[in-house]
């Protein structure tokens, strides 16, 4: 069989991919090209009856491909595929094969980089890869040289952005500036006229809320049900514009709560806009701002009059045209405030709030009294925990006598760079890594746990409201912007001050002290879970008010 006298590019533009398939797959033992088997593989990818080992199989041909001509176009294009369905596999995390994938991929990318220099596609492919490995020093690093070599896209500079809130690199005006960046180069389509509010004749705001993460046991839904439950239904008509790729049970219940429910996932950015600019809103507040899923192009482009930015994002979106952000007196100090491009919006005690959870509180003794131990806790998404964050920990775990760190992930693939720094620093075998995928089940883990330790820069949100909830303090520290004093807000409000160090230093001081005064500790249990629900973390109804009463405003002023 040849290339010459099969018409494969024809059958493809055609999108015939089982034909494809076949042709190949008769006469693949004398296949002796990258480029067939880089098709072959493609196909599989592509074609409508796609059956569950086609990614797999997809796989081992682009690997073929490559090794079959590793200084080939066709070779370079079969190992960004073979990256690509590699991090596409250890996602899924079904495959015992998919640690061996990751590291193929990172030493084939090694070789492919030497060979070919700088090639964007292969680069974004291998940050795929470190992204799912949790390892933030090298997604960086190639997001960055992307960057420096002018591949310069809204996906790049956005993941940049991002990113950079997990470490300790940046300092406010560096977001600043880079958002700024951003907001430069994101596209703008033409404009139908101008926006702007219709009063007359209307007894009620339009108000909607955008978001790519209303699925199940996603954390934005747990805050964004709080107003959705309560709002004032005479005063306002709420939208809710869904992102997301699935529905399931939770955004069938959202559908619920509100006037509408919108769904944009499949419809590009110009059919997006079009469609939202019709309904009308007067007010659209985004839940999303830089994160991996965004649609802030939209918000570039306005789509309404007022537009805010609260809650997926505590940071400057730096978008001329998002209008306001939510925060409090505790997250965003005035002095800083031209360092968001956003008029900020505050709010007396604290930018957030949770209705509570669905297990049943109970008042449980510390575990250190059963175990004879302390026993530390962190909940947080893995992406959270750097470098500095491990170290901190370790450090607390050698000084703290026999004591213990549960670790707990809805996915634990993301360990091995995790588990390296821990045994580098000696203390691997006292660190616990749990995943439970049941909500009850996660919640009820918190019962094992004497002191949760918070992330730094970037603060843990859901898990501190969950750890409170539970009665089990939050140690935490001193951030120096929104993303990072999450933290320090939350504990101002359940009045554990001292349970917000200044630094590194203090951070391990306080949970060493804490640590080795068993009543104070017990104390302050008690009284976190005491004074939980009477504080502002779960004040909705004090909560829902002021959020509403800041919309009227804004709406009227406009």
């Amino acid at each position: 069989m040849s290339e010459n006298n099969t018409n494969f590019k024809k059958l493809f533009s055609e999108k015939k991919y089982s034909e494809i398939i076949h042709e190949i797959e008769k006469n693949k033992n004398q296949i002796k090209s990258a480029g067939l088997l880089n098709l072959l593989g493609a196909s599989m990818l592509l074609r409508g009856d796609r059956e569950k080992d086609d990614l797999y199989q997809a796989n081992q041909n682009f690997k073929e491909a490559y090794l079959l001509e590793k200084n080939s176009k066709y070779g370079l294009d079969s190992l960004v595929n073979f990256i690509n369905t590699s991090a596409d596999i250890f996602s899924e995390g079904s495959d015992p094969n998919q640690h061996k994938l990751i590291k193929e991929s990172q030493e084939y990318f090694k070789e492919a980089e030497k060979n070919f220099g700088f090639n964007e596609k292969l680069i974004l492919a291998i940050i795929r890869i470190f992204k799912r490995q949790n390892d933030l020093k090298n997604t960086i690093y190639y997001l960055k040289k992307l960057i420096n070599n002018n591949c310069l896209s809204p996906r790049v500079l956005s993941s940049y952005i991002y990113r950079n809130c997990f470490i300790n690199d940046w300092s406010q005006k560096d977001f600043f500036i880079n958002s700024k960046l951003f907001n430069k180069i994101l596209t703008e389509y033409p404009k139908d006229g101008f926006l702007q509010i219709k009063k007359k004749n209307k007894d009620k705001i339009n108000l909607a809320f955008m978001s790519s993460d209303i699925k199940n046991y996603h954390s934005i839904t747990y805050f964004l049900k709080t107003l959705l439950q309560n709002y004032n239904k005479k005063k306002f008509k709420i939208t809710v514009i869904s992102n997301s790729k699935e529905k399931d049970e939770t955004s069938k219940f959202f559908e619920t709560l509100v006037d509408e429910y919108l769904e944009i996932n499949s419809l590009k950015d110009k059919e997006a806009l079009q469609k939202i600019r019709k309904k009308n809103f007067d007010i659209i507040i985004d839940l999303m701002g830089v994160t991996s899923t965004n649609r802030i192009v939209l918000f570039k482009n306005r789509m309404a009059p007022i537009q805010i930015s609260w809650l997926g994002y505590c940071n400057t979106t730096g978008l001329n045209e998002m209008d306001y952000l939510f925060a409090d007196v505790n997250t965003i100090k005035k002095n800083e405030e031209s360092l968001y491009s956003e008029k900020i919006i505050y709010l007396s005690k604290i930018w957030n709030c949770h209705s509570g959870f669905e297990l049943k509180r109970q008042k449980t003794p510390a575990p250190l009294l059963k175990n004879k131990f302390v026993t530390f806790g962190s909940f947080n998404n893995f992406n959270k925990l750097n470098e500095n964050v491990l170290n901190v920990w370790s450090q607390i775990l050698k000084e703290v006598k026999n004591s213990k760190l549960i670790l707990k992930s809805s996915i634990l693939m993301q360990t091995d760079i995790i588990k390296s720094i821990f045994k580098k620093n000696g203390v691997l075998q006292s660190v616990l890594f749990n995943e439970k995928k049941i909500f009850s089940e996660h919640l009820g883990l918190y019962n094992k746990v004497d002191i949760a330790l918070d992330t730094f820069p970037y603060n843990g949100v859901t898990t501190s409201f969950e750890s409170i909830w539970m009665g089990v303090p939050v140690l935490t520290m001193k951030g120096f912007n929104f993303n990072s004093r999450c933290g320090e807000s939350i504990n101002k409000n359940i009045n554990l001050e001292n349970l917000i160090a200044h630094d590194e230093k203090d951070y391990i001081t306080k949970a060493v002290r804490l640590s080795n005064n068993q009543d104070l500790l017990i104390d302050i249990r008690d009284r976190v879970y005491s004074n939980a629900l009477s504080s502002a973390l779960f004040d909705t109804g004090s909560f829902v008010k002021e959020f509403f009463d800041n919309l009227e405003k804004i709406y009227n002023s406009n």
